[in-house]
């Protein structure tokens, strides 16, 4: 039998650091309710678009990258929507609309049902191509 994971304030997955496939694949199934879709979807986008991403779970959230070139996006469970945040974003067009005290991190939050797929597809192809950010 699996092992119970504890959800986190706002109901983020808590996951052990970890590199690989199988640490984001445990967050992605941990990820309550209509999360957990968000998050298989993203993946399976990140992985049709970048056949050798870098995966891995850091700070209970998973992280993708591509070798050489740094990490370019993560994402984190919040209670009302999935965090996708493309760490090299400022250079994004057009820009995720988030942003904060990093000035070149920028994120969309992802409401239940407002996946858009295509927009999604064009920024995670334009960050795996751009140096991303090389912090842990």
């Amino acid at each position: 039998m699996a092992e119970q994971v504890r959800l986190l304030a706002g109901g983020n997955p808590q996951i052990a650091k970890g590199d690989g496939d199988a640490p984001v694949r445990a967050y992605i199934a941990a990820m309550p309710g209509w999360k957990s879709e968000v998050g298989r979807r993203l993946d399976e986008l990140i992985v049709g678009i970048v056949p050798k991403v870098r995966k891995a779970v850091r700070w209970n959230s998973p992280w993708y990258g591509v070798e050489g070139q740094g990490w370019f996006l993560s994402t984190h469970v919040f209670s009302k929507y999935v965090k996708v945040t493309f760490l090299n974003g400022a250079q994004l067009l057009p820009e995720p609309p988030g942003s904060g005290k990093d000035p070149d991190a920028r994120w969309v939050n992802i409401f239940e049902g407002e996946l858009d797929e295509e927009q999604m597809i064009e920024w995670i192809r334009q960050s795996a191509a751009l140096p991303g950010w090389d912090g842990f």
